[in-house]
């Protein structure tokens, strides 16, 4: 794939003998036709994140468990989403648009939320995060005594490639947000690309 993305100047991305769409490196990374051409195209993967569009009086939003973020005018308002609204859909988050500096976030409030922090990876001129949205906290041993059923499918794993001066350490909650300018929205069931 680096070999492909760095030397051609078109690809053919193929998933059992069957063609999904031949494209330029950079359009491949941007606009990708569908779920797997996202997920193929780039290190780390793209985050993929299960949620439901709601039309509010602002806007439209995409709701994931607890955490709603707003889509921009533009996607939002777009004739390809309106047969969406209400739906389940899938959004497509590459890791760099993440981030978790203070100015980031404020600058990107309406889609800005919580998420603890499982692992840091230091890759030298970048850190990875590996971070859990909508976290279900519960006391494990706890748990295990009284036999209970942990329901955590609601919770949300994310991976964010930052600043390599991130103040984030591994058990943190921190403050992140999503460049929805940047965000993929995918159709559940045929996984076809509704609007990048």
């Amino acid at each position: 794939q680096v070999e492909a993305m760095t030397m051609a100047t078109r690809i053919v991305v193929m998933k059992d003998g069957i063609i999904q769409q031949v494209d330029s490196p950079q359009n491949l990374y941007d606009s990708p036709v569908n779920l797997f051409v996202a997920g193929f195209i780039g290190t780390p993967q793209i985050n993929c994140i299960n949620g439901k569009l709601l039309k509010k009086d602002d806007g439209v939003y995409l709701k994931f468990g607890d955490i709603s973020i707003k889509l921009p005018e533009e996607k939002g308002n777009s004739e390809e989403l309106k047969p969406y609204i209400g739906k389940e859909v899938i959004a497509g988050v590459r890791p760099e648009c993440i981030y978790d500096t203070p100015v980031q976030v404020e600058a990107l409030k309406d889609s800005a939320f919580d998420a603890y922090v499982d692992v840091t990876e230091l890759m030298g001129a970048e850190i990875y995060l590996y971070l859990i949205a909508n976290r279900v906290v519960v006391d494990e041993e706890l748990a295990r005594k009284k036999n209970m059923v942990i329901d955590k499918s609601g919770e949300q794993n994310l991976i964010a490639r930052v600043s390599p001066r991130s103040q984030a350490h591994t058990g943190d909650t921190i403050r992140i947000a999503i460049d929805t300018e940047r965000v993929h929205l995918f159709d559940k069931d045929t996984e076809k690309c509704i609007i990048h």
